[in-house]
């Protein structure tokens, strides 16, 4: 040390070493990263709740944030974990944690932050997502479309996150319909219908879901489910003229002939078909059967039929037949006055099919025996020979031979037109039977054998 100046230099390495030991012991303070490119672009940041914005626990959770993207998940946890201690409550923290824990690779402890961060807030878009993305993880993909589709709810411009869904969902629905579709083919129906109802999950909007569902439905008799879907599907898909047709079958086949009808409407209206237009004018026959007298509907058990039956018969099913001239005799019919059929038994009177006897009464209560449905079947024969003047009839002139019924008999003709025209049928031996009483059902045997021959 130079003379005359030992008490300076000492004062002077003394400050120097209490500064260098300052120096060491503060605590150094570390530079955020920069991030230029995102090591995770795909995880959604949480929003900060408006209570804690300008908050100090929102920079601790920008840092961890910060940290995150750059890869540094070491930093990112303990800064997410030191927002967590100093407000538990502060959902996004807990979702912080839930994203690191999926860079890391752990989709179980990711699960367990994302569910408590929506226990706090239920709404929460970046939970969500990460729940979505664990379970994903996890392999549990209805649960994960569950968790995005929830997402997609709270935040629809997720166009990363729809595409997933479509992704996912056709995934899924292709699985399950081959599934469902080979349990169908093996009749395993309630196997079948559990895969369809997880396709429906991941697809809600799939008419054809809908359709195969209820077509199993059907299969295993469930008639009130087949009707559900069969509507569902129809909703989605309006212009489906087959499954409206379906829904028809199903309601006329469950006693609903009125429902039934309006189904087979809808769907001519979409799509001609004259299969459906038969089932159709089948099912209005069935409701105007409905809607006519009891004693009506029993006709066709009756082992017996009377002239006030046979009347109504030829009313109802051959009307078109009784247009044309009138007979006046039939306004001076007295024994049918509130009688059920005296609205028919006065059309086939006017029209002269049946007519009256010399004193006025129709005898509504009188057996008809084959002859007297000859005598009608002839009249209703040469009325509908009259709609084609400028064709032969087969039965014209037709000249029979009956062992019961002489060629001289006045009911001759008439029994031969009828045998003829092929609407009455003979007995063994070339047998008439003329005065065997009719039955309903040989009743209308031959009435819808009249309809044919008249294109009715």
């Amino acid at each position: 040390m130079p003379p005359g100046r030992p008490a300076q230099t000492c004062s002077a390495l003394a400050a120097l070493m209490v500064a260098a030991l300052l120096t060491a012991c503060a605590p150094k303070v570390v530079p955020l990263p920069t991030v230029t490119t995102p090591r995770y672009p795909d995880f959604i940041q949480p929003a900060i709740p408006a209570a804690f914005t300008g908050s100090p626990v929102e920079t601790t959770q920008a840092r961890g944030w910060t940290y995150l993207q750059a890869g540094d998940l070491r930093s990112a946890e303990r800064e997410f974990s030191l927002a967590l201690k100093t407000v538990p409550a502060f959902s996004p923290a807990e979702d912080g944690l839930g994203w690191v824990a999926l860079a890391n690779k752990d989709a179980k402890s990711a699960l367990a932050h994302f569910d408590r961060g929506l226990e706090r807030q239920d709404a929460d878009v970046s939970a969500l997502v990460g729940r979505g993305q664990a379970l994903l993880a996890l392999s549990r993909t209805d649960e994960a479309l569950a968790a995005f589709r929830s997402a997609l709810a709270a935040d629809p411009s997720l166009a990363d996150i729809r595409r997933q869904v479509d992704v996912l969902s056709f995934r899924g629905v292709e699985q399950n319909v081959e599934k469902a579709r080979q349990a169908a083919r093996a009749g395993k129906t309630d196997d079948a219908i559990q895969a369809y109802t997880q396709a429906i999950t991941s697809s809600p909007d799939s008419p054809f879901l809908y359709r195969e569902l209820a077509a199993v439905e059907r299969q295993k008799g469930d008639v009130g489910a087949a009707l559900e879907h069969f509507r569902k599907a129809v909703s989605l898909d309006p212009n489906d003229a087959r499954t409206v047709e379906q829904i028809g079958e199903l309601l006329e086949q469950s006693g609903d002939v009125e429902g039934a009808a309006k189904a087979y409407g809808d769907s001519l209206a979409l799509e001609p078909n004259p299969a459906v237009e038969q089932r159709l004018e089948q099912v209005r026959a069935r409701i105007a059967l409905a809607r006519l007298p009891a004693e009506y509907r029993a006709i066709d058990q009756a082992p017996q039929i009377t002239r006030a039956d046979l009347a109504a018969l030829i009313g109802i099913r051959l009307a078109p037949l009784l247009d044309g001239p009138r007979s006046r005799d039939a306004a001076l019919i007295t024994d049918v006055r509130n009688h059920w059929a005296a609205t028919w038994i006065v059309a086939v009177a006017r029209a002269g099919v049946m007519e009256p006897y010399a004193n006025h009464a129709f005898q509504p209560r009188s057996l008809v025996r084959r002859v007297d449905l000859a005598q009608a079947v002839a009249r209703l024969l040469a009325k509908i020979a009259a709609r084609h003047p400028d064709q032969r009839p087969p039965w014209e002139n037709a000249r029979l031979k009956f062992s019961d019924l002489a060629a001289g008999h006045l009911a001759y003709p008439a029994a031969s037109a009828a045998v003829a025209a092929g609407v009455m049928k003979t007995a063994a031996g070339d047998a008439f039977q003329p005065s065997r009483p009719v039955s309903g059902a040989e009743a209308i045997e031959a009435i819808d054998a009249l309809r044919t021959l008249a294109g009715l």
